[in-house]
């Protein structure tokens, strides 16, 4: 293997394809379904609200959004929201999960590059049926050597990952659009921590960039990524 890094880990939503601008799309489309009960700044906040309360029980992904959404509907109204708008909230989620993925600019020339000279794992957290087949309609399954779909990225996550699929932490590389999922963690796991920020990131994800760590990189796009391992190696 070329240089110091011998595995790169890669996440999945806004880094390899779309996915943040379905969420906004369908919060749009929400906030149209209660516009009669509440501000459509209003309601965000209280879906933020029920988002974050129910990580812990639906973990991330779309069907947690769906029921997130269901639950602040009931909120807003005080138990009065129609049948038919729960009906056509969950018609919203259904459609979310039926969306075409749409990769990112340079995403599969920059896999081939680096596909044989390093060892790539998906790294992505989400429902597992989604983010498989989000994986399969991309079609870039074929240069990962491994996918490992999580409840959570930490630390943690990250020791035990890179020391199952390459030669530990020091040795492998997080790149991602999520400060506080990709890149923080995984250098605090040891690892170098690439930061590609994605237009549309969900608030909950939004962190200070760890511009003083000597493993923090920032680069505008994925293309950038072959000529930042030569230099780091």
């Amino acid at each position: 293997m070329p240089g110091t890094i011998t595995t790169i880990g890669l996440d999945a939503d806004d880094t390899l394809w779309q996915n943040e601008q379905f969420f906004r799309w369908t919060e749009a489309r929400f906030a149209e379904m209660l516009s009669e009960h509440a501000e459509a700044d209003h309601l965000r906040e209280r879906l933020l609200e029920a988002e974050k309360r129910n990580l812990a029980h639906y973990g991330f992904g779309i069907k947690g959004f769906t029921l997130s959404m269901i639950e602040t509907a009931i909120e807003v109204t005080e138990g009065r929201v129609p049948a038919e708008t729960i009906a056509q909230i969950l018609d919203a989620g259904r459609e979310m999960l039926r969306h075409p993925v749409e990769t990112l600019p340079q995403v599969q020339e920059t896999l081939e590059a680096l596909a044989g000279s390093y060892r790539l794992v998906v790294i992505t957290k989400g429902d597992l049926f989604d983010q498989e087949r989000k994986l399969a309609q991309s079609g870039l399954g074929d240069f990962f050597d491994a996918v490992e779909i999580v409840s959570d990225k930490n630390r943690a996550t990250y020791e035990r990952i890179f020391s199952r699929h390459g030669d530990g932490p020091a040795a492998s590389m997080m790149v991602g659009n999520s400060l506080k999922s990709d890149v923080v963690p995984a250098i605090e796991a040891g690892s170098w921590g690439v930061y590609i920020p994605h237009d549309l990131t969900w608030v909950f994800e939004h962190v200070d960039e760890p511009e003083a760590h000597p493993r923090f990189r920032k680069l505008s796009g994925l293309a950038e990524l072959s000529n930042l391992i030569s230099e780091i190696g």
